[in-house]
């Protein structure tokens, strides 16, 4: 099995590893109509894989997870990710619920596009969407929906309807605020899907971590955070797939490593976590490349995650 980026370029086979049942990526032909991705089984796509720099030339931090052809959960929506998505083929009518991790403008940036072209669709049913409570410098999940979609002081009030109740839109979003700790934490169920969160530390930001379950696999995400606490590590333990950002280089200091985690801490949650295969996203200039320095990074993660001998690290993506 090939594995594919949005682009549909193939990811390096000596270094992409895939673990049986789930598809990374999937091919789009968009001159042909954009194809959807997992049409058998549970697949995960990287809508975008990079960070809040542009001359990374990826689109900002957003996945979904599809199950046989329809993408359920969406998890993050940074810019460029409102294009990735209708180019895989997806619907927002689709979702069963939309997570965010943070609100940082490259996990976030893209959520207003998302709902706009989602009133040209049938959706009849209310969007869930779950995030992270405020503090005195950002905000609540609820507010933040709110202020852009608000039918009093909203950035895109003409578009009330699709929030506030009682106004004769289709379907109505509905925003809950997380105040997840350490010990994984049930957030939302459909059916055999369970979503599950902890809170996590990135800087003074208030930040989640996601695991999705679902047809028996176990997909997590661990958003933008330090590393520091035991909370991600339980989220993740025995997950078969854990996406895991890799934002700054080792030996990062200052706000870089408040903020972020450096390779020997990736390495060390993926191994105590046990978990069965890594995929390294939210890519940025300091950790792209193949030079001496990632070849090092890449190493510091094997030597650190004793899963197995050669552990199976997705280390390379696309350019989503």
């Amino acid at each position: 099995m090939k594995l594919l980026g949005i682009t549909g370029r193939p990811l390096n086979p000596a270094c992409a590893l895939p673990l049986a049942g789930f598809l990374l990526g999937c091919t789009l032909w968009p001159s042909a109509g954009a194809q959807s991705c997992g049409a058998q089984g549970i697949a995960v796509q990287v809508l975008g894989s990079g960070g809040p720099e542009l001359q990374d030339k990826r689109a900002s931090t957003s996945y979904l997870v599809w199950d046989g052809g329809r993408a359920r959960i969406m998890v993050d929506a940074g810019g460029g990710s409102a294009l990735r998505f209708g180019e895989s083929g997806a619907q927002v009518s689709q979702l069963d619920a939309l997570l965010f991790s943070h609100f940082h403008v490259d996990h976030s940036g893209d959520f207003a596009a998302l709902i706009k072209s989602s009133w040209f669709e049938d959706r009849h049913r209310p969007l869930p969407i779950y995030g992270p409570p405020g503090n005195d410098f950002m905000p609540a999940t609820t507010e933040f929906v709110w202020d852009f979609f608000g039918d009093k002081r909203g950035a895109y009030r003409y578009l009330s309807e699709l929030l506030v109740v009682g106004e004769p839109g289709s379907y109505k979003m509905q925003p809950h605020n997380v105040t997840a700790r350490s010990a994984p934490e049930e957030v939302f169920r459909s059916g055999g899907l369970r979503v599950s969160a902890v809170g996590v530390v990135h800087g003074a930001v208030p930040a989640l971590a996601w695991r999705v379950e679902t047809a028996g696999k176990v997909i997590v995400f661990s958003g933008d955070t330090n590393g520091e606490g035991e909370g991600l590590v339980r989220l993740a333990a025995n997950a078969d797939l854990f996406i895991v950002h890799n934002a700054v280089p080792e030996g990062a200091a200052g706000i870089e490593r408040r903020l972020h985690m450096p390779p020997s801490v990736i390495g060390q949650v993926a191994g105590d976590a046990q978990v069965k295969s890594l995929v390294l996203s939210h890519r940025m200039l300091r950790t792209l490349g193949g030079g001496s320095n990632a070849r090092r990074d890449q190493e510091t993660i094997f030597r650190a995650y004793r899963v197995c001998k050669r552990p199976r690290l997705l280390f390379r993506c696309a350019r989503e």
